[in-house]
């Protein structure tokens, strides 16, 4: 069992963002956090023997946003999507961002676009109309990141990640680019789920 180390404050502050009720689980990116206990339960992998993780700090990065993320107050959501880049300090941050959170999504996906919507859907997304395919995500609660894939026989294929303009009110261009990340890492791994289930 896995448990984060958020103190009772700062899971009362994710309740409150996220709008849960008393007992109720945090959930987010086909993860489950008990915000009575801190336990985290990995959804997506439930059940299984050896549950694959993003990296060996993994849970301790989730702990860092998490935290980050509970300091926050409500914002409304602007509907305006703009690229990591156009955030304070984005730029800075872009190379590895394209790297790690964007490109994964052209070379994973181009082959079958459809199965970045249904992982999309199996995270808690929902399809978009843009490019070949597109998914819209909620990372955390009013932190939506929309995914869009674009494939052309005569060109290689490109990925685009967006966020909604309000999503710095929330994390600084450092956490935004390591949700993304995550994000991206679990779009794949429920690819994997949904070809070998």
């Amino acid at each position: 069992m896995v448990t984060l180390n958020l103190a009772p404050e700062q899971r009362l502050r994710l309740q409150n963002l996220a709008g849960t009720q008393n007992g109720e689980a945090f959930r987010f990116l086909g993860f489950s956090l008990n915000l009575q206990t801190g336990e985290f339960i990995d959804e997506l992998q439930k059940g299984a023997a050896d549950p694959e993780v993003s990296n060996p700090t993994m849970h301790h990065q989730i702990t860092e946003l998490l935290l980050e993320y509970s300091g926050a107050a409500k914002k409304i959501l602007s509907r305006k999507q703009v690229k990591f880049r156009m955030f304070p300090g984005g730029i800075a941050y872009e190379n590895a961002f394209l790297r790690k959170a964007v490109d994964p999504i052209a070379k994973i996906f181009a082959a079958q676009p459809e199965l970045l919507v249904a992982a999309g859907v199996l995270l808690g997304g929902r399809k978009l109309e843009l490019g070949q395919a597109s998914v819209e995500i909620s990372a955390f609660n009013l932190v939506p990141i929309t995914y869009i894939l674009w494939v052309d026989e005569e060109l290689p294929p490109t990925a685009n990640v967006l966020y909604d303009e309000s999503a710095n009110s929330y994390l600084n261009a450092e956490g935004l680019a390591n949700l993304a990340e995550l994000t991206t890492w679990r779009l794949i791994l429920a690819q994997k789920l949904l070809k070998n289930p």
